[in-house]
């Protein structure tokens, strides 16, 4: 897959999103997809589980930020730009005496953070109040309009060194963006949720393995690879 398709990478706007992957800079990551795919893959195009909280700074930029998960999600937090990031741990070893998080430390990341919300919603109960709170992810709707926004950045990139094309006819705008994903209640019913322009396409690599389309959750289109699924769009879209 190495052909074609990764030689219209700066023609064609596109972004890896890995919501599975975090606790490192988008920098990094970009490197070592750069190694592993053979083709320059910038920090821009790289989206990870916590990339949308870049769009938090200018709100949370001197607040407390404590960043637990896998990695080092303070590093890349701080990174982005938040003035005041703590670990779990290191927010935890202020309390020598009582611990609020100690019971959560030995679980997964997921659990945690669902651990933490768990305590807060009886903090809040004991005093009357009901915890607010904001999660970002798939399928939330606000993770494909993020990864719009990007898109919309690099598509404007692209064009930087065309210097005769008519900058007066792009648009931000997109006649179709598309999903390639192998989670139907994820990646496809984000795509659904989200809306014009997604074009969402589902692959038997990972989560689906059916014959026919997801019978709760389906997807315009199903292919066997990433690879397939990639042709499909180049053919799609007159790009050889």
């Amino acid at each position: 897959m190495a052909g074609r398709e990764f030689s219209m990478v700066r023609e064609v706007p596109m972004i890896r999103r890995n919501m599975r992957s975090g606790g490192i800079p988008e920098s990094r990551r970009a490197i070592e997809l750069t190694e592993l795919l053979n083709v320059e893959i910038r920090p821009a195009q790289v989206v990870q589980g916590h990339s949308p909280f870049k769009n938090l700074l200018k709100r949370f930029e001197n607040e407390l930020i404590v960043a637990t998960g896998k990695g080092d999600p303070a590093l890349v937090m701080s990174e982005y730009g938040f003035k005041k990031v703590v670990s779990l741990d290191e927010y935890a070893s202020y309390f020598e005496k009582i611990d609020p998080v100690s019971q959560y430390k030995t679980w997964k990341t997921k659990l945690v953070l669902h651990g933490i919300v768990i305590q807060f919603r009886s903090i809040c109960r004991i005093n009357h109040k009901a915890l607010e709170y904001v999660t970002f992810g798939k399928p939330n709707p606000f993770v494909f309009k993020n990864a719009e926004a990007i898109l919309s950045k690099l598509q404007a990139s692209c064009y930087v060194n065309h210097l005769d094309d008519d900058r007066s006819s792009m648009s931000n705008s997109f006649k179709t963006l598309y999903i390639i994903g192998d989670n139907p209640a994820v990646d496809i019913k984000g795509a659904k949720q989200a809306g014009h322009p997604w074009f969402s396409i589902l692959t038997r690599t990972g989560v689906f393995q059916g014959e026919d389309n997801h019978a709760e959750f389906p997807a315009d289109l199903v292919v066997n690879t990433v690879e397939e699924a990639v042709e499909y769009i180049l053919e799609r879209e007159s790009i050889s």
